[in-house]
This record gives structure tokens, sequence and C-alpha cells, in this order.
């Protein structure tokens, strides 16, 4: 009997120890500099234990002691003067990676978020081999542009265009498209002893939003991705809903809503729109959509000449808020949200349109209709994404890491 109440007093004392020092922990990285008194007050832990938790993870590398109060120039009672500590933000760095069909772009950044380095590579062929290369390429120069060895990276996440599971892995998918756009980027970069998560590419663009984006402050939304076809990415009160096999966001009940019919995103309707627009002679002579060679007519110049007064190119822009309106309609009807953020590269153009669409929503849906708002993160959303989740994920498991040591004075 005694020695089985001394083997669970062990093992309390032991998980109520980790438990103390993953609170520290967490309170460092929401933290600046900080002193014990500091960590004291937001977590009720007592003086001794905070001060040897601070000692220990000095020691393993993960803080740094500042100079006290009284060097730093600050002010203090009598007595000795407060230790100071801080987060070491070069305790590790983190990969985020927007493995896209047709560019594969990397960011390194430290444990705070600040990004080191960017780096991109056009990628032509989509086979499993050719990917994957490209995308250890992209990582490897990320590194080397940012001096991070390969030894200090801690996390990697990566953005797919293909819903993931809970192991990273996607689907086939139609014509095997989503399997070839992860080609198994998961068991890839865990063989490098990373951290490794592998996402969806519209998932990681709404905790982006969420983090730095348009959708601070709000606690259910929906990030609409848009290029050739659009995706989603669900947060609902706080989190983030991702579905039994990582597909709530495909969109393909899309399809079936009438006035929209497919998954086709912004860039892919109005080059189509401005085609055909071309082709039936319904644009004047004069027209940009008319004067401008068919392989360069896209949304930049549809919105260019609507912006002019382009009489069809306005019909374009007024269809596709309809469009639009519908498709919030959907989604803010389905999941109550209280904002809808459309993002990616196309995200800048889109103020006018949303305007339009935003009047239509009213009367598509039940007051209050979610508030319609564009994106000013750009085409690099999925990286910040994908950053921000990398983080994330170390502040999650710290305790089971390994920082990386300090670099030589």
């Amino acid at each position: 009997m005694s020695r089985g109440v001394t083997e669970i007093d062990e093992r309390t004392a032991f998980s109520q120890r980790g438990v103390n020092a993953a609170t520290v922990l967490d309170r460092a990285w929401d933290a600046s500099a900080f002193t014990a008194s500091d960590v004291i007050a937001a977590t009720g832990l007592t003086r001794s234990t905070v001060i040897a938790l601070c000692d220990e993870f000095v020691e393993r590398g993960w803080f740094a002691e500042l100079p006290n109060a009284r060097a730093a120039g600050g002010e203090y009672r009598k007595g000795r003067p407060a230790r100071r500590y801080e987060l070491r933000a070069d305790a590790g760095a983190v990969v985020g990676v927007d493995a896209g069909e047709h560019c594969v772009t990397a960011a390194v950044a430290d444990l705070r978020g600040r990004e080191l380095a960017r780096t991109h590579t056009e990628l032509d062929p989509d086979g499993a081999v050719q990917r994957t290369a490209a995308a250890d390429a992209t990582v490897e120069r990320a590194l080397a542009l940012a001096g991070v060895p390969t030894a200090s990276v801690l996390c990697i996440a990566v953005g797919v265009p293909a819903p993931t599971d809970a192991e990273g892995n996607s689907p086939e998918g139609e014509f095997e498209f989503w399997s070839r756009m992860n080609p198994g980027f998961a068991a890839h970069f865990r063989e490098r002893g990373w951290l490794t998560e592998v996402e969806n590419d519209a998932n990681l663009a709404a905790l982006a939003e969420g983090a730095v984006g348009a959708g601070a402050g709000a606690s259910s939304y929906v990030t609409l991705v848009s290029g050739e076809r659009f995706g989603a990415g669900y947060v609902v009160d706080g989190h983030l809903v991702r579905g039994r096999r990582g597909g709530a966001g495909e969109l393909r009940m899309l399809k079936l809503v009438e006035g929209v019919g497919s998954t086709h995103g912004v860039g892919a309707l109005l080059r189509q729109w401005a085609l055909a627009a071309r082709s039936e002679g319904t644009a004047a002579d004069t027209s940009p959509l008319m004067r401008t060679a068919p392989e360069r007519l896209g949304a930049e110049v549809v919105f260019k000449a609507a912006e002019a007064g382009d009489p069809v190119a306005l019909g374009l822009v007024e269809r596709l808020a309809e469009r639009l309106a519908r498709i919030c309609a959907v989604l803010g009807g389905l999941l109550d949200v209280e904002r809808i953020v459309f993002s990616g590269a196309v995200a800048a153009s889109l103020a006018p349109v949303l305007r339009l669409a935003a009047e239509r929503l009213g009367d598509l849906t039940h007051p209050p209709a979610p508030e319609l708002a564009a994106s000013t993160l750009g085409g690099g959303v999925v990286c910040v994404g994908a950053v921000t989740r990398a983080v994330e994920l170390v502040r999650t498991n710290a305790m089971a890491l390994v920082p990386a040591p300090r670099a030589a004075v």
C-alpha cells in the first residue's frame, strides 16, 4: 500500500510540475521582458516555483536572463533588484510553406513569428517527385537566406490546395489532383526530425486573417480564398472547423446553389466572362476588353476598365457581386458568422465589388447580414498562416522540444 501511494504521489508531483512549467512558459510567450513577480501575479504560482522554473528555462535555452531592473535603469524598490527574463525568439525557427499548384513559397520566422526570409519557386510539373524536390529546394534557400541552420528548425507547417486528415495526408480526389498536390509532405518533413503539420491552404489563410488580418477580433468568420477556384476556411466560436477528413472548406456544394453553379473563383470567372464578351462583340472596339490581348485578359483588366467607366466591365463587376452575395448568403446563413473575409492576391481589388455584394446580401439574408471584408495580406496569406500555425505548434509542444543553442558571442 505504502509503495503504491508513493508511486502515485511521484506521478502527481511530476504531472503538477509539468503543468506549472507549461504555465510559466506560456506566460513568457505572451510577454516581452518580465520578472518572477509578473509571472506570480499572472499565474498564482509560488515565488520559489517560478524562480526555479525560470532558472531551468534559462539553462535549457528557452529563456534569456536580462540585466536586472537596477542595471536596466528601471524603477525598483529598496533591496535586491528583480531578475528579468524574456523568451528567446532565436531559441528556434519555424518554416511556413505555401505549396500551391504552380508556385511554392517558403518563409522562415523566429519564435515570435517575425519573418526572417522568404523565397519562391515557380512550378510547372506537378508530379510527386518534382513537387517534393521543389518544396525542399525552396525551404533550403529560405533557411540559407535567413542564416538559420537546419538543426535550428523546430516546426514546419505546409499549406496545400487539398483537404488533409489528422496525419497530414490527402485523399486522391478527382483525377488524383489532391494526392498530386500533397505527395506525402507530412512524412517527408517528419523524416528531418521537425514537428510537422500539413494543412489545407484556405484553413491556414483563415488562421492568418484571424491573427493579423481582416478576421482579427471576430470569433466566427469565414475566409474565402479566391484565385482560379474558391476555397474556404471556417472559424466558428474561435475554433477552426475542419471536418472528419479535413474537407469542410472544399465548397463543392456551390455547384448546387442557384446563380452560382461552380467553385470557380474571381480570377477564372472574370477571365471567362471577359473572353465571352470579346467573342460576342458586346464591348466597344475602344474597350480594354477588346484592346487587351486574350491571354492577358483577366480580373485586373476588368477592374481597371470598370473603374474607368467601361459599361461592359461594369456589367461584369455587377454580375460578380451578385454571385458573391449568393455565396455569402449560403455560408453566412449556414454558419451564422459575423464576417466573411475575401483573401488572396485578388482581394486588394475587390472593395467596389464587395460594396455591391453587401447591398445585395441584405436582400438575400435575414438581418444582421455578415460583414464583408477584403484582406490586406495579399497573395502571401497562406504563408503567413503557415508561420502562424507553426509558432502555435511550437508553443503548444515546447515542453517536448529542444531549443536551438545560443549563438556564439
